[in-house]
C-alpha cells in the first residue's frame, strides 16, 4: 500500500508570491531550518539544501518536474541516514500551487515511504515531526509578513 505525507495549506498571498518564497534561497532559509534551495531550476538537475550557517549538505535530490507557479517537484535524500545513497531509496516531494480567489492553497505530497529502504521509520519519523505542517506554518508567516 503507497504511503505519503500530505498536507496543505491557504496562504494569503497571490501564487507567484508563494512560489517565489519556495525557490528563493534567500527566503528558503527562513522557513526551512536554516537551509537554503540550491538548485539551477531545470529539469534533471540537482537540488540542495544547504545549511546556511554551516555549508551542509541537509537534503539532497534531482528537479523533477518545474512548472513555474503551478507545481515542482524533485527527489530528496538525507545523505546523513542509514541507508544506501541510490535512487531506490529516494523520495519524491512535490508541491502543487492552486490560487483560490487572492490566495494560495499549497499541497505538498511526498513518498512513496512503502519503496524506500527504512520506509515505515522515515515515514513515522517525518510524521512524529508533523509532516510538512511546520514548514508550511513557517512559509505562511514569512509569506504574509514579507514585503516584497
Amino acid at each position: 500500500m503507497p504511503l505519503f505525507t500530505d498536507d496543505s495549506i491557504i496562504i494569503n498571498a497571490p501564487v507567484s508570491t508563494v512560489w517565489d518564497a519556495l525557490i528563493n534561497p534567500e527566503l528558503t532559509k527562513q522557513y526551512m531550518f536554516g537551509c537554503e534551495a540550491k538548485c539551477s531550476w531545470k529539469v534533471g538537475d540537482p537540488i540542495e539544501w544547504i545549511g546556511s550557517e554551516d555549508g551542509v549538505v541537509y537534503v539532497k535530490g534531482s528537479l523533477v518536474t518545474f512548472e513555474p507557479n503551478k507545481r515542482f517537484a524533485f527527489t530528496v535524500f538525507d545523505p546523513h541516514g542509514s541507508y544506501a545513497d541510490i535512487p531506490e531509496n529516494y523520495l519524491t516531494a512535490t508541491y502543487t500551487l492552486t490560487p483560490e480567489g487572492g490566495n494560495t492553497h499549497l499541497n505538498v505530497i511526498q513518498g512513496d515511504y512503502e519503496k524506500v529502504a527504512e520506509g515505515n521509520k522515515r515515514y513515522q519519523d517525518t510524521m512524529d515531526q508533523g509532516g510538512w505542517n511546520g514548514v508550511l506554518e513557517s512559509l505562511k508567516k514569512i509569506v504574509e509578513t514579507h514585503e516584497p
